[in-house]
């Protein structure tokens, strides 16, 4: 869907990896092993976007690394629109109608990542009813046409270190 609005496949691989997750730290020669794209049609982009003042960057020993600035008056927006786009918004807000007791919920994998994926992962955390959840995640793959997978915690076994350990960048996209 993105790439009707955005023609080039580079940026859209930029956008959703340091918008999806404003956390998100990468360099150059990363981003090239990562996208397998040239590294002059990533510099290009990390130029145009740091010029407009969405990326900030840093040097680390020889590296420049580059981070989203959430500070900017659009980053929300744009974060919010590749939410939309991705389906993630749309997929919490229907579980969030239906399911209950549900604390928080964190994205993991790929997409947390800033890396296309058809598969959408989600950390859920609360009193959940794990078979009503499975009646809705099957709804809502049906709808968006994505897999989704996932893991329930209570909120007592719950620690975010557990999500760090397999993926480096959980993103909290609700919280109670």
């Amino acid at each position: 869907m993105f790439d009707i609005l955005i023609s080039s496949k580079t940026r859209i691989k930029i956008l959703l990896k340091f918008f999806l997750n404003g956390n998100t730290i990468s360099y150059l020669r990363g981003l090239e092993e990562e996208f397998g794209d040239s590294t002059n049609a990533i510099r290009l982009e990390l130029n145009k976007f740091e010029k407009a003042g969405f990326l900030n960057s840093y040097t680390e020993g020889n590296k420049k690394l580059f981070k989203a600035n959430q500070k900017h008056l659009l980053f929300k927006d744009i974060q919010n629109m590749l939410k939309k786009i991705v389906g993630i918004d749309h997929l919490v807000k229907y579980v969030m109608e239906h399911i209950g007791n549900l604390e928080r919920v964190y994205l993991i994998g790929r997409l947390a990542n800033g890396l296309e994926s058809d598969i959408i992962e989600l950390v859920f955390v609360g009193d959940i009813n794990k078979p009503y959840l499975v009646e809705l995640i099957d709804k809502a793959e049906k709808k968006l046409n994505k897999k989704i997978t996932f893991i329930c915690y209570q909120p007592g076994e719950f620690d975010i270190k557990k999500i760090k350990q397999n993926d480096t960048h959980p993103l909290l996209i609700w919280n109670k």
